[in-house]
């Protein structure tokens, strides 16, 4: 089968196609296993995570991709949810052990034996893809192929984002960041909580007059105040330098909820400016996401539906990966980017 490889670490800054496009054999599906024949995969910031070192897979070459929709092809498993024909998803969590106190509690993704779909096990820059019957999720008809990839990652992790926020009805909430995830959350806030005000913090003045257009009432640059203070902030950038700011715009008792793999080290002298008084002090709190649990993915294709809203995408023909790879590290963004097969 055709694929896309991550074969070594990569400087993107000296290197711009840092995916190899390589021949590999078709897998073949084992016990309690399903063999996709895959439709898209959406592009996401951590395959530049991967591509960078900063959350490397344990062995190159590696298929990277975690956002797929595939058509189910063959089935080793006599469990019978899934039959052959169907349209399924794919997400970031691959498997987990199902039995240690994380797992058993709702927390999965915490589980140390968490193995992601395009890092740990080969994902969905390829033809086909093997993964676990109990880890793919139906796609509603709704949504194409395309408009159903990113609710796959960046609508999963946000809504894990907003359910961490443990927001109210009524309150004001930022948005630091305004790619592929954070337009999905600002929808969703306005569906779960009509009377929450969203405000917006974005460098590029394309995504902040994006984000009004999608029903933010503020917008302004990653360094700039909102209006108000903020009941609770979603920070989906990859550098430290909006942390600090997104602090400073904090209510007392407010809580900054930061959705990313890992941080760039760029700029990592902001985290000298951390002022306990300014930053930290009245009770603010920071959390991080850490993964996605199936039940986030399945309730949030399940409120996307409901919703009756689609994302907006922009799609590359496979033979483009590395493009879309280079945008997305190039801050060239508007809504999700996915390959299309």
């Amino acid at each position: 089968m055709k694929a896309w490889v991550i074969d070594k670490i990569s400087n993107l800054k000296e290197e711009s196609e840092p995916l190899k496009f390589v021949d590999l054999p078709k897998p073949e599906p084992k016990a309690g296993e399903l063999l996709l024949k895959v439709k898209v995969c959406g592009v996401c910031h951590t395959e530049i995570d991967e591509i960078e070192g900063r959350t490397s897979p344990p062995d190159f070459p590696m298929v990277p991709g975690h956002q797929v929709v595939g058509v189910v092809e063959e089935i080793e498993s006599k469990q019978g949810a899934v039959k052959i024909g169907d349209r399924v998803g794919v997400a970031w969590i691959y498997s987990a052990c199902g039995t240690c106190e994380f797992c058993q509690s709702g927390q999965e993704n915490l589980c140390a034996d968490f193995l992601a779909t395009g890092r740990d096990k080969h994902g969905g820059y390829a033809e086909y893809l093997v993964v676990p019957e109990n880890f793919v999720y139906p796609i509603p008809d709704y949504f194409s192929d395309a408009e159903a990839a990113p609710l796959l990652c960046a609508g999963a992790i946000g809504y894990r984002s907003l359910e961490l926020c443990q927001v109210e009805n009524g309150q004001h909430i930022g948005l630091t960041g305004f790619g592929a995830s954070a337009h999905l959350v600002l929808k969703l806030i306005r569906f779960l909580y009509p009377d929450c005000k969203t405000y917006v913090f974005a460098r590029s003045a394309h995504e902040r007059q994006f984000a009004l257009k999608l029903g933010a009432v503020w917008s302004g640059d990653t360094t700039e105040q909102p209006p108000v203070l903020l009941h609770a902030i979603i920070d989906t950038t990859p550098v430290w330098k909006p942390v600090i700011h997104a602090l400073e715009c904090l209510k007392p008792g407010g809580r900054l909820v930061i959705n990313a793999i890992r941080k760039e080290a760029h700029d990592t002298d902001y985290l000298s400016k951390l002022d306990y008084p300014t930053h930290l002090w009245m009770e603010k709190e920071i959390k991080t996401v850490a993964n996605v649990t199936r039940h986030d993915v399945r309730e949030f294709v399940r409120l996307a539906a409901q919703m009756q809203f689609k994302p907006e995408v922009q799609t590359y023909p496979f033979s483009k990966a590395n493009r879309a790879v280079m945008d997305i590290k190039n801050r060239n963004i508007k809504g999700a980017k996915v390959l299309v097969m």
